[in-house]
């Protein structure tokens, strides 16, 4: 008689850009409750996007409460806790009080462009890129680290003087829940930063010097399954052991634990990413290296593309144009209009991200004729999707020498039946859709788990991974050719668009 697996718990806080949530797992990875709260996005001036710190803890522990009591599970049957985060988000708070001595500047933020490019101007960019793995960019935390110590009264002496402390979202959260006993992030997240140096494994006092950072402001970094300390539920002390920014945690929750396995999460916009192993690469083609979350000791690093706007085009197709109803009706009127006829549409809203890094492109629609319908613009919606996705695989494909078999994805757009399909003919490989959607809370508890011996190994795990359908490519090579030949040739003439 086959054994009975005893039932087990994990807990992930998912702390995203515009809610928080907290989903529970149990041991065969089955989502048992899921707890969600939006809180307020601060817009101070034009291009400024802010966060309230306390208002991030409150809503995170206010869903962990939730789902526990909801689901009926006693804390004591919860083996751990996993965080994953919104990537880049900037925190300081007083050690003394645990105030943040402003809010919290989220990774969309662009107010420290002008810092960024005083950074190029002063001949620091390929220090960057070969040091941190990424590019000198007002998306990460090094250049609104400093403008919060320049911009507000008296911080950069408190800084100076020990008092004041910094984290992205992970370790602001882990500081509140261990009641600040424990000031710790983990490798994923210290590798946005750009002050940390991803080759050599420690914040880099070169940048750390040029941003006037002090760094005793720094947290530990640790691995992402590793010991964070205690957060105290309804009476019970449970381990904090899995940390990892939000896209590296998908990464780990699909199940892409070697060299060349690479998703797709198809949100508002695209993040690809793509395990490279232990060696660091410099991308050569417009990429990012970060460093990819792990379960054991060691440290393995991924090649990361954004696509800035990718299921967004479907909301604007329904929200601004009105040519649908629902997000869902695209598939309907892209299986409907059997080809774009010779349409293409360039999503360029807000530029053109990896690996063309265009800021002055625009949004464009080429071929546009009398006979030209409504179902064939959403299909060229769609198929841009895929066509930015295609660009950042064969971007990964170069820096890495890697050819890709098998592209899994998750995200809300990947639900649409042709969309995938179309994608596994443009890349010309095999698309698996998970299973579970919540594939970035389901990293973060894997690598809780993995801590706590909730699951045994990256074995059992790989085993119980499991995808709701499979695509195969099955278009002639001759007509995608045609299709990514066209494709090129509207992006080159959409760029520069907005540049005098």
């Amino acid at each position: 008689m086959a054994e009975v697996k005893k039932r087990r718990y994990v807990v992930a806080l998912d702390q995203g850009t515009t809610s928080s949530r907290c989903v529970i797992f149990d041991n065969n990875s089955n989502v048992v409750q899921v707890a969600q709260q939006e809180y307020k996005q601060i817009y101070p001036k034009p291009g400024w996007v802010e966060h309230d710190p306390m208002e991030i803890f409150g809503t995170q522990y206010a869903v962990l409460n939730e789902a526990i009591a909801q689901s009926g599970i006693r804390p004591y049957h919860i083996d751990a806790i996993g965080i994953t985060n919104q990537r880049e988000t900037t925190i300081i708070w007083d050690k003394k009080t645990g105030k943040p001595i402003y809010n919290a500047i989220v990774w969309q933020c662009r107010r420290t462009a002008p810092i960024i490019e005083q950074v190029i101007k002063d001949g620091l960019e390929n220090y960057i890129r070969e040091n941190t793995g990424l590019v000198p960019d007002a998306y990460f935390c090094a250049s609104k680290i400093k403008w919060i110590l320049d911009n507000v009264e008296g911080a950069r002496e408190r800084a100076n003087d020990g008092e004041l402390l910094f984290g992205t979202v992970d370790t602001w959260l882990i500081w509140k829940l261990t009641n600040g006993k424990v000031h710790a992030t983990d490798y994923t997240n210290a590798s946005r930063t750009m002050i940390y140096n991803n080759k050599n494994l420690c914040w880099d006092k070169k940048l750390c010097d040029y941003f006037d950072i002090p760094m005793c402001m720094l947290p530990e970094v640790k691995f992402s399954s590793d010991d964070y300390g205690y957060c105290e539920i309804f009476g019970e002390q449970i381990p904090i052991c899995g940390v990892a920014g939000d896209q590296q945690s998908s990464l780990f929750g699909q199940a892409c634990f070697n060299p060349g396995d690479v998703k797709n999460t198809y949100g508002t916009g695209c993040f690809l990413l793509m395990n490279v192993g232990k060696e660091f690469i410099t991308s050569k083609n417009g990429l990012v290296t970060t460093i990819a979350a792990t379960s054991d000791k060691s440290i393995q690093y991924a090649l990361e593309g954004s696509v800035f706007i990718g299921g967004a085009v479907v909301q604007w197709l329904r929200d601004q144009m009105r040519f649908i109803t629902e997000a869902s009706d695209s598939e309907y009127f892209a299986q409907r209009a059997g080809d774009n006829d010779g349409v293409f549409f360039v999503p360029a809203f807000t530029g053109l991200g990896a690996p063309h890094w265009d800021m002055y492109a625009r949004g464009t629609i080429f071929g546009l004729t009398r006979g030209t319908k409504r179902k064939h613009i959403v299909r060229a919606a769609l198929e841009a999707i895929c066509y930015q996705s295609l660009d950042l695989m064969e971007a990964m494909k170069k820096d890495s020498g890697i050819d890709v078999k098998e592209l899994k994805v998750d995200g809300g757009a990947s639900r649409n039946d042709f969309l995938m399909q179309f994608q596994s003919d443009m890349i010309e490989a095999k698309v698996k859709r998970s299973k579970i959607m919540e594939t970035t809370a389901l990293g973060a508890a894997y690598l809780a788990g993995l801590y706590k011996g909730t699951w045994k190994d990256i074995e059992e795990i790989k085993n119980t991974w499991q995808y709701d359908n499979e695509f195969n490519p099955l278009m002639d090579k001759e007509s995608r050719n045609k299709l990514v030949h066209k494709w090129h040739k509207a992006v080159e003439m959409c760029k520069g668009w907005e540049k005098d």
